[in-house]
């Protein structure tokens, strides 16, 4: 029978969530970062605070799983 530790499974669900997260904010950070002419820079920030705020609840998820199956569920997809 394999054994799983929730506790490393939790750590290896964080690192995923952290590099989607990235993923996420790269063109948004590419978009601040330019400050291109027409860009609205209160509509990119407001992208972030959406992206900030959904994996804040990945977080709040993963930490609150005490199974394997409930870390899974709690990725993004």
């Amino acid at each position: 029978m394999i054994t799983i530790n929730v506790d490393k499974a939790k750590g290896i669900a964080h690192e995923v969530r952290r590099v989607k997260r990235a993923e996420e904010f790269a063109p948004l950070d590419e978009q601040i970062m330019k400050q291109l002419p027409g860009t609205d820079a209160a509509a990119v920030e407001a992208q972030r605070q959406v992206v900030r705020d959904k994996y804040a609840a990945v977080q709040t998820a993963i930490d609150s799983a005490s199974t394997p199956e409930a870390i899974k569920a709690a990725m993004p997809t």
